[in-house]
């Protein structure tokens, strides 16, 4: 019966952090994908919006669409930032568990090779006894 990895159980959760790790990453990547989409939409509308002024009103609601268009844009901007300063202390965090997981999974790897050699070791040794056993008799019984 082949030995258990005695560090499976911390490997486990290292793995566990990892994927933990990996699905934050993946959502602040998704944040900060959608925080650029609705920017690209709100200058999209911002650039479509009519530039000529027929009379004072008009000219007066232009001003007051641009004004409130460059705060939501400020504020995009600014949370677009924030979405980069969260999707970049993830990638940290990402890099950081999956560097704690590599090693334990290359002790793991240099475990499961040893066992293995062992094992097969061990057949060989059953294999070569087996060999010879048989040998020894065929030889005993022809000499006589």
């Amino acid at each position: 019966m082949a030995r258990v990895f005695p560090l499976a159980g911390l490997l486990r959760l290292r793995q566990i952090q990892k994927d933990q790790a990996a699905s934050d990453l993946a959502v602040a990547n998704a944040h900060l994908n959608e925080s650029g989409a609705r920017q690209r939409r709100a200058r999209t509308a911002l650039g479509g919006m009519p530039n000529e002024a027929t009379d004072t009103n008009v000219l007066y609601a232009i001003a007051a669409a641009r004004a409130s268009s460059r705060s939501m844009l400020a504020e995009l901007e600014a949370l677009d930032c924030e979405h980069r300063e969260v999707r970049d202390q993830a990638s940290a965090e990402f890099t950081a568990a999956r560097a704690r997981s590599v090693g334990l999974e290359k002790l793991e790897g240099r475990h499961i090779d040893t066992v293995v050699g062992g094992e097969l070791s061990a057949e060989q040794a059953r294999l070569d006894e087996i060999g010879s056993a048989r040998w020894h008799p065929a030889a005993e019984g022809g000499a006589q």
